[in-house]
């Protein structure tokens, strides 16, 4: 009962956990995403810019034509020089981020793959979870009916004992005698005690730790060869 509680209670954690992991896969791909469409926004703007610095150069070749001495020709000549210059600045960068749209591009689609993968494996593993959880549960309320009809059996005088042991014990509250000595705490039991407890016809208490004491006596080759 022990076991079958503490893993009901695990899946829940394992779930959670392996849906945080898939959220923080979820949260990088926005990221790309998000940095794919600023790299779009960036190009798209300098095109625009681009577009105005072409209009504006056309009017200033326009009003260049009818300039009246050198130095307004020379004038109109240096804006039009500076604003091409920005021109092809914004063009080596256009450049840069279209490589660096490949880039992204690449990433968001092999992480978009991915992550759809990645959403069916985590599904899948939900769905065992829950499974798994319904069958635990299951069989521990099977338990949980045994146990009940087992402890009503007994003298309440001995149930009382071994609930207080169980809670002292983090829940075990027997063990076995080998060799003389109790398992659990390794403690060698006193010779007369330790026949006490061989014949099993009490209830007996380790001196040391206060669990319930059983033994198994060991089986012998002959007689597991006649029993075959």
């Amino acid at each position: 009962m022990a076991a079958l509680e503490k893993e009901i209670a695990t899946l829940p954690k394992h779930i959670a956990q392996i849906e945080k992991t898939l959220e923080s896969h979820i949260r990088r791909l926005d990221a790309d995403r998000a940095a794919l469409a600023a790299n779009q926004r960036d190009r798209k703007k300098l095109d625009g810019d681009n577009q105005l610095h072409n209009q504006k150069i056309s009017k200033l070749r326009e009003q260049m034509a009818g300039a009246k001495t050198n130095e307004h020709y020379k004038a109109f000549q240096n804006e039009i020089d500076f604003i091409e210059k920005e021109i092809r600045k914004a063009d080596d960068r256009i450049l840069e981020l279209m490589t660096e749209s490949e880039a992204l591009d690449g990433n968001v689609k092999k992480a978009d793959a991915a992550l759809a993968e990645e959403k069916k494996s985590v599904e899948a593993e939900k769905k065992q979870a829950r499974e798994r959880t319904a069958a635990d549960q299951a069989q521990l309320d099977a338990l949980r009916a045994e146990r009940t009809t087992a402890v009503a059996g007994l003298p309440r005088a001995t149930a009382s004992t071994y609930e207080r042991i169980k809670k002292k014990w983090n829940g075990v509250a027997i063990a076995e005698v080998e060799a003389g000595r109790c398992t659990a705490c390794q403690l060698m039991l006193r010779p007369q005690y330790f026949q006490e407890v061989r014949k099993g016809d009490q209830l007996m208490t380790c001196e040391n730790c206060g669990r319930f004491l059983y033994y198994n006596p060991p089986i012998q080759v002959e007689d597991a060869a006649k029993a075959v």
